[in-house]
């Protein structure tokens, strides 16, 4: 019997951080569907927040609730900035190197939404990766590898453990705490930014088992993506560039946005997102990013990465602009849980990082909160689960198992039907039509011959539908029109 005392799920920020601050006497396993580096944290750009000082605690706290359109639990914000301090220095006590000035100073940047500059950066645009790496290289546990949990052991209120593909062999692995940090749901949409491996289904065994999932009505969509790639996955154009002076254009170079706001392109993300929809579905026009007034050698040592990525598309920046729409970026909802991430009604069951609703986003994430959230509401699990002396002796049967078939004959078509149909139904602007479509969409899919994993997504998009159409009004990043307009 493979037991342990943890189970992570998950190899991103959240997952990883929760492990680095589990002692070494502990039998921690982290495990992750792919290669550990193909998850979100990874393509992360921007940075990651930390109040400035204790002075600018209000301030942050301000601007995540007015992002959020205070729909945010008011404690988790409070919570997320006060102990930002502490995760910045943690992280630097450690050896995370962040960008530095010449003198030595930490370098910050802003981006939308933002009332100052409060936005660590590493490697330029690469803060993902370099803390990705840095966390990789902290962790003290075994990390396995393609490991795909497709069921939760759950009996009379307490978790014991997962069922998973290991190997493409289904293998029980027994914990007395198990950690969701599996990421958000991205890839039920055509267009979005995340990576492969982020495709909802831990939150479908969740609406499986009855376990609460909240505010799956916001989504939140980027404005600024490349969205030309034949790729699942769409490339990003951080929004630091537009919290450094980056404009968006049409095709005439008017900057347009200024019609549906006066802060243009520094509006927070569900406002330029709409905006762009709006305009290009109104005019008909192509819309681009302009990085024309950036000094060339500036410009590629600021955004290393995205210099590279498009000169091999052919692109020569800051000099050419680029045709940008938005895409699916970030779940502000996820699984219910309270600020140690314990998950109501379940003894032994835990979410940190995208995977949670922790309250901080509310209708909409302020940029760059989400490293900061991931690595704050990790260490309150851990801080929660070593003030624990829980544990079992005696395991219960679990007789039934799912059929391990995970893909059936017809599923890939019937998958991109769904990610065309959450697009165009249930993306940037709602109509309770296309709701209601998107809905008798995914039951009719529901009753056919499908494999596993296409389930568990379903799963999820119900409970995205059934959010949106349960809030009648708009409220940040759900917006549903009026039938008329």
């Amino acid at each position: 019997m493979k037991r342990y005392d943890v189970i992570i799920i998950g190899a991103g920020i959240a997952g990883l951080y929760a492990s680095m601050n589990l002692p070494k006497s502990m039998k921690v396993l982290v495990v992750c569907k792919d290669i550990p580096w193909e998850c979100n944290t990874f393509y992360a750009q921007g940075g990651i927040v930390t109040a400035l000082d204790e002075l600018d605690i209000p301030l942050h706290i301000k601007d995540t609730l007015s992002a959020g359109s205070y729909h945010n639990i008011k404690n988790s914000v409070e919570i997320l900035s006060k102990e930002s301090l502490d995760i910045r220095q943690d992280l630097l006590n450690r050896g995370m190197e962040f960008d530095r000035g010449e003198s030595g100073e930490l370098l910050y940047t802003k981006e939308a939404a933002h009332s100052t500059s409060r936005i660590l950066h590493a490697g330029g645009d690469a803060t993902g990766r370099y803390m990705h790496y840095f966390m990789m290289m902290q962790n003290r546990h075994l990390l396995q590898r393609n490991t795909l949990v497709y069921d939760l052991l759950i009996q009379k209120g307490r978790c014991y453990g997962v069922r998973a593909m290991v190997n493409y062999r289904p293998t029980t692995l027994y914990a007395n705490h198990i950690i969701i940090a599996s990421g958000g749901i991205g890839s039920l949409y055509e267009y979005n930014t995340n990576s492969r491996t982020v495709s909802a289904d831990i939150h479908g065994i969740c609406v499986e088992k009855g376990i609460s999932l909240s505010d799956m009505e916001f989504m939140q969509f980027h404005p600024t993506v490349f969205v030309k790639t034949p790729f699942a996955r769409k490339l990003l154009l951080t929004e630091a560039l537009r919290g450094e002076g980056a404009h968006i254009v049409d095709d005439e170079g008017r900057r347009f946005l200024f019609d549906y706001d006066p802060r243009g392109e520094l509006a927070s993300r569900d406002i330029v997102s709409r905006a762009i929809f709006d305009y290009k579905r109104k005019t008909n026009k192509e819309v681009y990013l302009d990085f024309c007034m950036f000094e060339e050698k500036w410009f590629n040592r600021r955004f290393p990465n995205i210099t590279k990525t498009f000169e091999s598309l052919g692109y020569h920046l800051p000099k050419d602009r680029v045709p940008i729409s938005p895409a699916f970026h970030y779940a502000n909802g996820g699984i219910a849980c309270d600020i140690y991430g314990r998950i109501p009604g379940i003894e032994g069951l835990y979410v940190a990082g995208e995977a949670a609703r922790t309250g901080v986003h509310g209708a909409n994430r302020l940029a760059s909160n989400s490293l900061l959230e991931a690595v704050v509401f990790a260490k309150r699990v851990v801080d929660y689960i070593l003030g624990s002396s829980m544990q079992y002796d005696n395991i219960p049967k679990f007789e039934k198992d799912y059929d391990t078939q995970l893909h059936k004959e017809h599923d890939k078509e019937i998958k991109e039907a769904l990610r065309e149909t959450m697009w165009k139904d249930v993306g940037i602007i709602r109509t309770k039509k296309g709701l209601l479509e998107a809905k008798n969409f995914i039951y009719d899919a529901k009753n056919r011959d499908i494999g596993r994993l296409l389930e568990l997504r379903l799963n999820t998009a119900t409970a995205i539908v059934n959010s949106a159409l349960a809030r009648e009004e708009p409220l940040g990043s759900h917006y549903i029109e009026d039938e008329e307009s």
